[in-house]
């Protein structure tokens, strides 16, 4: 029998190493030069790119490489649940891996006070609120617990948090700053920010924090506003040692705190608009702050600088802005950034920096590994442990302003409660703007606990509670031990829509005020606002005044210290003026109503 001819040994297959930008193994900075090594011209501006998600061509994220998209206000999928927001963020993101070079959306939006674009997560108080509970350690879980609720859904970038400090509460977005105090800001602002950030970027639950609007939104004068807006998106008209003093502490603070994105104002100062301020952009932000992170413009804010599109996108860019949110003629954008290389306006070296800051982050959040919802998130979202963290920074943030004859907290066994004002049983008009829609909305328009709700969890089996939206009530109020309760404020507005000339309150509250005042024995007043408003002529005629800001999805926790389950603790955050003549704040010389820093502990 013949002797076997040698076999061959199978053939090796070399193993196929990734390209460098794709190896998770190597420094993130490797990564980014690899991958900007091979960009075109055309991939880098895409990347620089922010579009709003009803405006794009899905083909076009990968044509164009597109390097983010966003949901402004109201941006909501038809099925607007988490899991329907998952569901559209991923599609998007398909589109992106089919680019040439794979690279991931950054898909934002304003989660604000919660992902508060979306039915079902958890609703907190706004910042005011925030910023009269004044408490560092629940900011940081209220920061977890949207960053969680967000990656649920597939969106790693909050537009939060606004590190304004509004001087003069006429300003329709007085509501999204924490307090006038720039020391105040700064400590809430990074703990929620490390909150969102947690320790590791990459973990499936954290999520980058924006902060906004650089800088000195919160200082602009009145009647300065752009177009219809009467303060809002207008001129901050002081010197640089105040707008140092007073706007710029939070900046430093946040990056501190590790701040990877920062939104730049509307607002001008002394005549020059932010978004074309190369000063205090590169030379303080980028130069002396240290900031290391993407400088991303408002919507549209580009647009606003001088009225040349072509000359206006080389002035932001070359100022520092590094991603522009468009947000809807993209094409535009991206030929007139192209337009402007091309003709030595704009350096190749500043488009660099730009994508590489971009790409950098893009990177520690861990999105060319895994880009998509963290779906095993989606159970745990609005569940009842994180409601009660909401319900407890409501009880924190409430401000006890006047308390006649210790007539707070009320008993929960009294015997008969008479509540008014349509504010009582309304999540939508309790939460504000930027809540489901841009504006706000009145109705249930999200689930949650009404502040009426509350109160009838609170009270004794024997209690009677009757409710009337305008205080016309069947019970007798004049009965022994009888108490009137009217929850009454601000309808939601958001921006520079809810800019106000007067502070006053609409006349429809001042009829149910006045008709309790002229009714009721004992009259608790509840004033449900993103601000204060000039209630002086009012207050003497009410017993007591709660100022529970904008308290979101949770009213119980409204309910918790009428009746003391909490004490009260919450401080005003801004000044409270008596007069229109007391704003700005500063510019007078007669006492406020109530002081900064004022608040009852009975």
């Amino acid at each position: 029998m013949p002797t076997p001819l040698p076999q061959p040994s199978p053939p090796t297959v070399a193993a196929v190493e990734p390209l460098p930008y794709l190896n998770s193994a190597l420094p993130i900075a490797a990564r980014v030069d690899d991958l900007l090594r091979r960009m075109s011209l055309a991939e880098k501006i895409g990347q620089m790119t922010l579009v709003e998600k009803n405006s794009i061509v899905a083909t076009d994220i990968a044509d164009l490489g597109i390097g983010g998209l966003l949901s402004g206000g109201g941006g909501y999928p038809q099925d607007n649940t988490p899991t329907g927001w998952a569901n559209m963020v991923d599609d998007f993101q398909q589109h992106a891996r089919d680019s040439r070079l794979g690279i991931p959306l950054l898909y934002g939006v304003d989660a604000v006070h919660g992902h508060s674009n979306v039915k079902g997560t958890v609703i907190f108080p706004h910042n005011i609120g925030l910023g009269a509970a004044n408490n560092p350690a629940l900011m940081q879980r209220i920061g977890q617990i949207t960053a969680a609720e967000m990656a649920a859904t597939g969106i790693y970038w909050n537009y939060g948090p606004a590190v304004s400090a509004p001087q003069d509460v006429r300003w329709g977005r007085t509501y999204e700053g924490y307090s006038e105090d720039p020391a105040l800001i700064s400590r809430l602002a990074a703990a929620y920010l490390r909150g969102l950030q947690g320790e590791h970027l990459a973990a499936p639950d954290t999520v980058i924090g924006t902060a906004k609007h650089f800088v000195g939104d919160g200082g602009t004068a009145w009647d300065t506003g752009s177009g219809r807006y009467r303060i809002d998106q207008g001129d901050t008209q002081v010197d640089e040692a105040t707008l140092r003093a007073v706007h710029l502490p939070p900046y430093s603070a946040v990056i501190a705190a590790g701040a990877r994105s920062i939104m730049v104002s509307y607002s001008s100062w002394n005549g020059t608009k932010m978004h074309g301020h190369a000063y205090l952009i590169n030379d303080v932000l980028k130069g002396e702050l240290g900031f290391s992170g993407f400088v991303v413009s408002d919507w549209g804010g580009i647009d606003q600088i001088s009225g040349n599109y072509d000359n206006d996108v080389a002035t932001a860019i070359n100022a520092g802005i590094d991603m522009n949110m468009v947000p809807f003629d993209y094409r535009r954008f991206i030929a007139a950034l192209s337009k402007g290389v091309e003709a030595g306006d704009v350096p190749l070296a500043r488009i660099d920096d730009a994508v590489r800051r971009i790409l950098t982050i893009k990177f520690e959040l861990g999105l060319f590994e895994q880009a998509l919802a963290q779906r095993h998130l989606l159970a745990a979202v609005g569940a009842d442990g994180r409601r009660q963290v909401a319900r407890e920074a409501v009880a924190q943030s409430v401000v006890l302003l006047k308390n006649e004859d210790g007539l707070l907290p009320l008993s929960p066994d009294l015997p008969a409660l008479f509540v008014a004002g349509a504010a009582a049983d309304d999540i939508g008009i309790q939460s504000g703007g930027w809540t489901i829609e841009w504006q706000g909305k009145k109705g249930a328009i999200t689930p949650g606990t009404t502040i009426l709700q509350g109160i009838r969890a609170a009270v004794g089996a024997g209690a009677v509670v009757e409710y009337n939206a305008t205080g016309n009530f069947s019970g007798d109020i004049t009965a022994p031990g009888a108490v009137c309760v009217a929850v009454v404020g601000e309808l939601p507005y958001a921006e520079g829509e809810g800019d106000s000339r007067t502070l006053a309150l609409p006349t429809g509250e001042i009829r149910v005020l006045r008709r309790l005042e002229q009714a009721c024995s004992r009259l608790v007043v509840i004033l449900i606002s993103g601000r204060p408003l000039l209630i002086s002529e009012f207050v003497d005629g009410w017993d007591a005044l709660a100022a529970a800001w904008l308290p979101g999805s949770e009213g119980a926790g409204v309910a918790d210290v009428l009746f003391g389950a909490v004490p009260f603790r919450g401080k005003l955050p801004v000044t409270w003026p008596a007069t229109l003549d007391q704003l700005p704040r500063g510019t007078y010389a007669d006492p406020p109503l109530f002081p900064f820093g004022f608040g009852l502990t009975p």
